[in-house]
């Protein structure tokens, strides 16, 4: 049971908490440390590495913010980023808990509590670190680390698991920058063929005249510049993976050429008359929505079947909730490497602004955002005016998987995230607007990971 190796550390000023956590959690896991003072919290998690923090949300004015537990949850963010804080709150405070959720808080308990849901929340947390540390364990390889941990992104490690043994062809979907390449960089670095190559081709960028000779490769004097025998992209990655990128943007043309190789398992190069038997597992890529791909006018059906014996859609990143902490976190610390800086810590409201923004250029435009964000800070504190969000994303947002969704869910969300912005994460508001009560909008914005 992950309960019994857990070591947590409970603050609050009221000893009475302290003393009824305490009698309530010792019996069941490994350890318990009560702290009443606040101030202590720095010392505490940089001598001893916990598991999970229980926070209270007010003390008595040690930290004059307005919102202790907030301030001290971002303290704890910054010192143990990996380490897990549920916030306590009284329902007056319901509010502030929901920001801190935003903040990167795990979950948060009213007061007074029902023992049965602090152990529930406790064991549910420690479980989904489990399964994500056995995920990572499994997924990752080669330096590439697949980072993430909301619903949508479970989902994808799931299939990936069941998949990436398999010779099955795999479609991958996703709109621009939302990873396809690492998806199926990990489908190969966890599969049978993990040690033969991994060749990947961006055939929506191959002209016509190249398309063949990259693919299929030449002779030499099969066409003016072909000074040498050269092997295609095919040849190259026999035994191994062979990764189509942009699958969507190749010409019908090009699609019966491709579905022959694919159908009969050959090769002839350019100037040959000699097919060359291959053995690749084929990925492709695509950010075109299926029902586009679905058209016969752009796309072969058959060649849809051959290459789709399972899809696996990567989620934007603003449908991914709390992974934007996690990713915030490894990119500015990636960078900070990289360009020789200190350590960094995130100002309040930093991890928020990120948050509020819908990323139409997903994790490539967050990484993009932080490594300037990094570049051009002076200290070692990001502040949310450090972020600078590019108008060139939304002015070149094409037709992908859900430009504009009608998805009921998609809509509600939206709707909700469009509210809290105006009204600053003032739920009240917010939820007289969405014409809903605050319970309502509070299982909503849990649902929506928001």
């Amino acid at each position: 049971m992950v309960l019994k190796n857990a070591t947590i550390l409970v603050i609050d000023d009221d000893v009475d908490v302290l003393t009824a956590l305490r009698l309530l959690l010792k019996p069941l896991v490994k350890d318990v440390v009560t702290e009443k003072n606040p101030s202590n919290i720095t010392s505490q998690i940089e001598k001893t590495t916990y598991d999970i923090i229980i926070l209270d949300m007010n003390f008595n004015g040690l930290v004059n913010t307005g919102n202790e537990g907030i301030f001290w949850l971002n303290k704890i963010r910054q010192q143990k980023p990996e380490t897990a804080v549920i916030l306590m709150t009284a329902y007056a405070d319901i509010d502030l808990a929901i920001k801190g959720l935003k903040e990167g808080a795990s979950d948060f308990l009213m007061k007074p509590w029902k023992n049965e849901k602090i152990i529930e929340t406790i064991t549910t947390i420690l479980n989904n670190r489990k399964s994500k540390n056995s995920r990572k364990d499994s997924l990752n390889s080669n330096n590439i680390e697949i980072i993430g941990d909301s619903d949508v992104m479970n989902d994808v490690f799931v299939k990936l698991k069941k998949v990436a043994p398999t010779d099955a062809n795999v479609l991958v979907l996703g709109e621009n920058g939302t990873g396809k390449d690492l998806i199926a960089r990990a489908l190969h670095d966890n599969s049978n063929r993990k040690n033969k190559p991994f060749i990947k081709v961006d055939v929506g960028a191959l002209t016509a005249s190249l398309f063949e000779s990259e693919l299929f490769g030449y002779k030499k004097g099969a066409f003016t510049d072909a000074r040498e025998d050269r092997k295609g992209r095919f040849e190259a990655a026999n035994g191994g993976t062979l990764f189509l990128d942009e699958i969507g943007n190749i010409s019908l043309n090009q699609q019966i050429r491709l579905l022959t190789v694919l159908q009969n398992r050959l090769v002839t190069p350019l100037g040959s008359n000699e097919a060359i038997p291959i053995d690749i597992r084929l990925i492709c890529a695509t950010n075109i929505d299926p029902k586009v791909l679905a058209d016969e006018k752009k796309f072969r059906k058959d060649l849809i079947y051959r290459i789709n014996t399972v899809d696996i859609t990567v989620p934007p990143l603003r449908h991914r909730g709390t992974d934007i902490t996690e990713l915030a976190h490894y990119f500015v610390a990636l960078y900070a490497e990289k360009y020789n800086k200190n350590a960094f810590s995130f100002e309040p409201g930093f991890i928020s602004k990120l948050k509020n923004h819908d990323f139409p250029g997903n994790v490539r435009e967050l990484q993009y955002v932080l490594e300037r964000a990094v570049i051009m800070t002076d200290g070692s504190v990001l502040k949310p005016d450090d972020l600078v969000f590019s108008t060139i994303e939304r002015s070149t947002k094409t037709n992908t998987l859900e430009t504009q969704s009608l998805n009921l869910d998609a809509v509600e969300k939206n709707a909700i995230l469009t509210v809290l912005e105006k009204y600053k994460g003032n739920v009240s508001k917010s939820a007289k607007e969405l014409g809903i009560t605050r319970a309502a909008l509070y299982r909503r914005l849990e649902k929506y990971e928001l």
